[in-house]
């Protein structure tokens, strides 16, 4: 008998002025990214992640922006001057920083990123010492002490200032985790293999990954020169390695974003496989094998519906959470969850890694493909039916709390009482940027596709009221 499928609500979490749904992020040396804000951000790290009085030891990793440079210098200092020490791992990817955290027993990890933005922005995330993210509670306490000045009166002097040294071989180390994800009995030889990595902080290590188990690799966004992470390749800009695949005739093309912590898929024929049919493909095999505990899967409010179906029809659960990969690790570990993810392509297999990881995700939708020994289109299109979906946004001047904008509030109680059970309507703000995002789903996609449009222009007309009054 199908169980039934759960949303999960976020916490009212403390308000929080710097960081987000993901870290602290913006344009690179103003606002909220400046060298002086990583430079506090650096001194609170040091002091919140302390043991029994011992100086923390803080690990830190980036992408390949330019910025980069900048920013990690100021946090390191940040960490010194409270008398930390700073491991300093270079450009690797985010799930690389928080597995290396956890296993060089640091107190605390950063990663410098802005994953998937253009070179211009940057971001810090923070991890504890367990490799997963900080709570929204630690991050509240991290601004606080940015703010009240407290650290100012505590900063050591002589022997006592910290210091930074650079982690050899940080990338070779995680290479090896990641591999041994990767069943045994299982290689890879005579696939061939296009992988983008956006010039970004895996341009080293997804390479390595896939011609160390045997891959014919054919190798994109590999030559960064701290400006062209991102640029026309990798997860946001698929297109050239969609090229790349067909042209070679390989079996699969995987697109990395900045950080490698998610990942985008094509099959042989070049169409893109998103993160919700990955997850229906593993989370079926998974269920089939006895490994997907709970039966559940954890996704966000995002993923479509024909996820949530085909999980129900083998008898499981999907349970849902707010946008942003941090709320479905959280949900996971809550409810005793081991698999879960985003339709963006952050997934999650919470028994190889803490956080989402690109490389680990796409070794385990192989393994399936060599197992089963099908073709990536014929698995992906088998495994789900998809219900249409139609994504918006719109860039208005101030937030506000939906429910206060009328004509908005009224048009979706009317369109959501008209689709019933057969489509869902989500409107939320971006935690990453200042857009109000529409999602709509539902059997008809003109239909859906019109919903959409008049949302977004609800929205404007309530902004424009709100700003002439």
């Amino acid at each position: 008998m199908a169980k039934k499928n759960e949303t999960t609500q976020q916490n009212n979490p403390p308000t929080r002025k710097l960081f987000g749904t993901d870290g602290i992020r913006g344009t690179a040396n103003e606002g909220v990214m400046t060298p002086e804000i990583a430079f506090k951000v650096g001194c609170a790290i040091a002091h919140v992640a302390k043991r029994n009085n011992r100086p923390a030891k803080v690990l830190v990793g980036k992408d390949t922006r330019l910025s980069g440079y900048m920013i990690e210098t100021a946090l390191a200092s940040g960490v010194c001057a409270m008398g930390g020490r700073v491991l300093l791992c270079g450009p690797i990817p985010t799930p690389a920083v928080a597995y290396l955290t956890n296993s060089m027993r640091a107190d605390a990890g950063v990663v410098i990123s802005a994953s998937h933005n253009p070179f211009e922005d940057n971001g810090i995330k923070l991890f504890g010492a367990d490799g997963f993210k900080f709570p929204d509670e630690t991050e509240a306490d991290i601004e606080r002490l940015m703010e009240d000045g407290t650290l100012d009166k505590q900063r050591p002097t002589g022997d006592k200032i910290g210091r930074a040294e650079r982690v050899e071989a940080a990338g070779g180390r995680y290479v090896t985790n990641v591999k041994a994800t990767f069943p045994r009995d299982l290689r890879l030889d005579g696939i061939k293999i296009v992988v983008d990595a956006a010039n970004g902080a895996a341009y080293k290590v997804a390479p390595l990954v896939f011609t160390e188990l045997g891959a014919d690799v054919i190798a994109l966004g590999v030559k960064p020169n701290g400006r062209n992470i991102n640029k026309d390749c990798g997860a946001m800009h698929p297109q050239a390695m969609r090229e790349v695949v067909m042209a070679k005739g390989a079996a699969i093309g995987i697109a990395l974003d900045g950080d490698a912590d998610r990942l985008i898929v094509v099959d042989e024929t070049g169409e893109v496989v998103d993160g919700d049919v990955i997850m229906a493909l593993c989370a079926t095999r998974m269920m089939k094998r006895g490994e997907l505990r709970n039966s559940g899967v954890v996704a966000t409010v995002m993923s479509n519906l024909g996820l949530e179906r085909a999980i129900d029809d083998l008898g499981g659960k999907l349970v849902r959470t707010p946008v942003g990969d941090r709320y479905v690790v959280e949900a996971m570990r809550s409810g005793g969850y081991c698999f879960g993810g985003e339709q963006s392509g952050h997934l999650i297999f919470l028994d190889h890694a803490s956080t989402g990881d690109g490389l680990v995700a796409a070794l385990q939708l192989l393994s399936i493909m060599v197992r089963e020994q099908r073709p990536l289109s014929e698995l992906a299109h088998n495994v789900m039916t998809r219900v249409p979906q139609v994504l918006e946004a719109v860039t208005l001047r101030a937030r506000r709390p939906i429910e206060t904008m009328e004509s908005l509030s009224h048009a979706i109680s009317a369109h959501e009482a008209a689709l019933g059970k057969d489509g869902r309507i989500l409107v939320r703000w971006s935690g990453t940027e200042p857009k109000l995002r529409v999602m709509v789903e539902g059997p008809e996609e003109d239909r859906i596709k019109a919903i959409a449009h008049e949302l977004c222009e609800c929205a404007k007309k309530d902004a424009e009221t709100f700003a002439t009054a």
